[in-house]
């Protein structure tokens, strides 16, 4: 079958929240806020990086790129979600929702390895202090974010197009407020069984060994920690990566509920995939802005030094 001589639709119908249409006017509310919170706090942190010297570390640099990473990912769905459930405007064209489906799935995998990215920063301030600087430089720090870049798009370069061959004959209706690839597969009239190893491969490769990596990682640096004779200096030792540890829960756990629930779940309710796959996107930009600067005094004593040049 060829490319492009198979039948699709002109735009798809996204959804809200079944049996709340009436009311779905209420939530825009929240997500509202939701959307600020990402926005604004994400922004703030890398607005603080950049200016305060005593961030230009390589922890921060790493913390600069996965608010990058968080304000991408909410700039990508922020449309669709909003028209959804503010205006009731479901439609959404078919290539736009292709193009949609590639960055939210881009942006989420240039996340996880970040979080990656991070993980090894701890190894290395911990297990190896004082090769830190010279492990960690300027030129690796550059080169580790564009192979997380470069990763994401080539892996998921092919997704738009394996989803482009199937036809779609069955409906046009989305089960989300935005386009996922595991939802827009299913509505395939053929064999989607290449699409679904595609993204079980990707799933694996990438994400999995990210976390089996970070995993790892944290396996080394407690056995390094547990060799400190001081108690205190354990316990700084490990609250240097509590708001890693966060921001790596905030980010695995619901993803790993939406692919259970997406490729087992099949006789769940709909409103436990929608919520899941909403705690998916929304949950780690709007938390990881809070987590560091709740959690890092550095972040803190930035955001108040710019505060203060700002009301003076």
């Amino acid at each position: 079958m060829g490319l492009f001589n198979v039948t699709h639709p002109a735009f798809f119908l996204l959804t809200g929240i079944p049996g709340l249409e009436s009311s779905q006017i209420w939530l825009a509310g929240p997500l509202c806020v939701m959307y600020a919170v990402a926005l604004g706090g994400n922004a703030v942190i890398l607005q603080a990086v950049r200016v305060e010297p005593s961030l230009h570390e390589p922890m921060y640099v790493f913390l600069s790129m996965l608010s990058g990473s968080d304000v991408a990912m909410a700039l990508a769905t922020l449309p669709t979600v909003l028209r959804t459930f503010c205006l009731n405007a479901r439609t959404i064209d078919f290539d736009a929702c292709l193009i949609q489906m590639f960055l939210i799935h881009s942006f989420s995998m240039m996340e996880s390895g970040i979080l990656l990215a991070m993980s090894f920063d701890r190894y290395v301030a911990i297990c190896d202090p004082l090769r830190y600087a010279a492990v960690l430089t300027s030129e690796v720090i550059a080169g580790m974010g564009l192979a997380v870049t470069a990763r994401s798009f080539i892996i998921l370069f092919p997704l738009p197009f394996l989803f482009k061959r199937l036809p779609i004959c069955r409906s046009n209706v989305l089960s989300h407020s935005y386009c996922l690839h595991p939802d827009m597969m299913k509505l395939a009239c053929a064999d989607i069984t290449i699409n679904s190893i595609y993204g079980f491969f990707v799933l694996v490769s990438t994400f999995g060994m990210d976390l089996l990596c970070i995993v790892l990682s944290y396996v080394l640096i407690l056995r390094s920690v547990m060799a400190i004779a001081s108690r205190e200096e354990r316990l700084r030792a490990l609250n240097t990566c509590v708001s890693h540890i966060l921001a790596v829960l905030a980010f695995y756990v619901p993803m790993i509920g939406v692919s259970v629930v997406h490729r087992f779940g099949k006789h769940a309710p709909r409103y436990v995939h929608i919520l899941l796959s909403n705690i998916y996107l929304f949950v780690p930009p709007v938390l990881n802005p809070l987590i560091y600067s709740a959690k890092t005094k550095e972040i803190r004593r930035a955001i108040a030094r710019m505060s203060h040049r700002i009301t003076v």
